[in-house]
């Protein structure tokens, strides 16, 4: 069976969401999933229970505990407000050991997307790490490219480049309409993280 690449973005809630809700059904199908995920550690909900679920699902993190900004991403306020939460950046100078964290992935998913070992592998917020310079979008389309016919594959997180959208047989935006964090809620254990 031919495997397609998807793509989940927008800015809105759901995302991430959409891929645990596929990687369930294809281990119903009897499928084998690997389920990457950029730029979060092991803090959300979902690390307790996906890897339980069967032993057809590989679950793997590449993240650090933290958030990360361009200095031109955020005004004062938001910079006061997050203060410690948040590691600031120049343009073109992402921090060298959350590159080197990110890489680490990219070579995990590179193995799988080529050797076929795995029938569906989700790139959870990897569109972020390409947003935030982590790693190049050209290495990501090359990533596409390379890998065997029969794998799905997964890419989710807000600000897809235009080239992944191009490369990708589908394609969803989340689009937010409302949502409780302007009214200060924060991230709900089992809700959001």
């Amino acid at each position: 069976m031919k495997g397609y690449v998807q793509v989940y973005t927008g800015d809105g809630k759901g995302k991430t969401t959409a891929a645990i809700g596929l990687a369930i059904r294809a281990l119903g199908a009897g499928k084998k999933v690997l389920f990457l995920q950029f730029m979060k550690d092991l803090l959300y909900s979902e690390h307790k229970i996906l890897p339980g679920i069967s032993p057809k699902i590989t679950l793997k993190t590449f993240g650090k505990p933290f958030f990360i900004a361009r200095a031109s991403d955020l005004d004062e306020e938001t910079r006061a407000k997050w203060a410690d939460k948040v590691v600031i950046f120049e343009p073109g100078q992402p921090p060298p050991e959350y590159v080197a964290l990110i890489q680490r992935g990219i070579k995990e998913a590179e193995a799988a997307l080529t050797a076929g070992d795995y029938d569906l592998v989700v790139l959870d917020e990897i569109n972020v790490a390409m947003h935030f310079e982590l790693v190049p979008v050209a290495e990501v389309l090359r990533l596409l490219k390379n890998r065997k016919e029969n794998v799905e594959v997964v890419l989710t997180g807000r600000n897809a480049p235009p080239e992944i959208i191009a490369a990708a047989d589908l394609v969803t935006e989340m689009c937010e309409v409302k949502h409780y964090y302007t009214q200060g809620v924060l991230a709900r254990p089992g809700i959001e993280n």
